[in-house]
């Protein structure tokens, strides 16, 4: 896992400053040290400016990181191949907890923000609820899916989860109970994220038939479906307003391999796409204001590369290259602080 430090600041020329540290499981990255800069018709400038590690910590897993959610601005939780959840501080580059009962890889993690408790998912079919203030054992355990948990997001409220599957079904939880309140499925609706809307009772959905849909948790009944794809949809996320949602999608040598932004509101149209990816888009994120002077969004690639663009222009404003990491495929930011982790 990466941390990465980054400031973008509006002024001529488009300015990007970016620091990285090293932690977290057995990624072996190799920064690609080269400087370029051209300027884009649009009159933003793209810049690839030279990059290292400053301070490396001890790793946290003993295999490959899969997934990583922040829990507050000082903590992130990952998950990864050896079925192990982590609470780290990247502050003092120190393991504050780990937690163990998943019998396979750790695929999902989701936090409910500003507390001590997050969710797990993974290849053996279940999800768990921890608290990093109580025994390492889990406080919750939901069971009801028949193949690998590919989605797993929490209620504003924190009072349900929604979890799905590549069973094609999508499962409604009461927290507090464990029990499952509501179940929906759709033909080959093989999950690959959820995501829940802040405020609302809508949950964001992608998956491998190329569809996003936007569910209705009131009854789990689908509400919207978005075009379909050209390839499958990897990833979503919902900013933090709620008028917007973000989608990404696989690909290979430049086709597909880009990203969407789209308007939830009523005309839930198409705004916006950003392409320069050459692989699959493993993850895409909205970059808060401490990151950003402007509004930004983040993606991830299995072409070993993170990129920053301008959310409304479509501009790349920063390329990461990380060769030799192998395929990216997380991203999770720190709100308060000018920090990415990146898997």
């Amino acid at each position: 896992m990466l941390l990465l430090r980054c400031h973008l600041k509006r002024a001529l020329p488009q300015k990007v400053s970016c620091r990285f540290c090293a932690v977290m499981g057995k990624l072996q990255s190799k920064f690609k040290h080269s400087t370029y800069k051209y300027s884009r018709p649009d009159g933003f400038i793209e810049e690839k400016i030279q990059t290292k590690a400053f301070q490396e910590y001890s790793p946290a897993h003993v295999d490959t990181v899969s997934v990583v959610a922040a829990l507050n601005s000082d903590l992130c939780v990952s998950g990864g191949k050896d079925k192990t959840a982590v609470a780290y501080n990247w502050r003092t580059g120190n393991v504050v907890k780990r937690f163990k009962g998943h019998e396979r890889e750790i695929t999902k993690i989701a936090c409910i923000y500003k507390s001590s408790q997050f969710f797990s998912a993974s290849r053996d079919k279940m999800v768990m609820m921890w608290d990093l203030q109580s025994s390492s054992q889990p406080r919750q355990q939901f069971s009801g899916h028949t193949m690998v948990v590919t989605g797993l997001t929490v209620s504003p409220d924190s009072s349900q989860l929604c979890t799905g599957s590549r069973d094609n079904t999508l499962l409604l939880w009461d927290v507090g109970t464990g029990q499952c309140a509501e179940r929906a499925s759709v033909s080959r609706n093989l999950v690959t994220h959820l995501c829940w809307v802040p405020r609302e009772h809508y949950i964001l959905q992608t998956s491998e038939d190329k569809t996003i849909r936007l569910w209705d948790s009131r009854g789990l009944q689908v509400a919207h479906t978005f075009p379909t794809q050209q390839h499958i949809q990897t990833y979503c996320e919902v900013s933090e307003d709620g008028h917007k949602c973000v989608s990404c999608s696989s690909g290979f040598e430049g086709e597909g391999c880009e990203a969407t932004l789209w308007d939830l509101r009523q005309t839930r149209s198409r705004i916006c796409e950003y392409r320069g990816h050459f692989q699959t888009v493993a993850s895409c994120i909205f970059l808060p204001r401490a990151l950003a002077s402007m509004p930004a969004i983040a993606t991830s690639s299995h072409d070993c590369k993170v990129k920053i663009w301008n959310q409304d222009t479509g501009a790349c404003l920063f390329t990461l290259s990380l060769d030799g990491s192998g395929p990216l495929t997380s991203l999770a930011v720190a709100d308060s602080v000018s920090l990415l982790w990146v898997t």
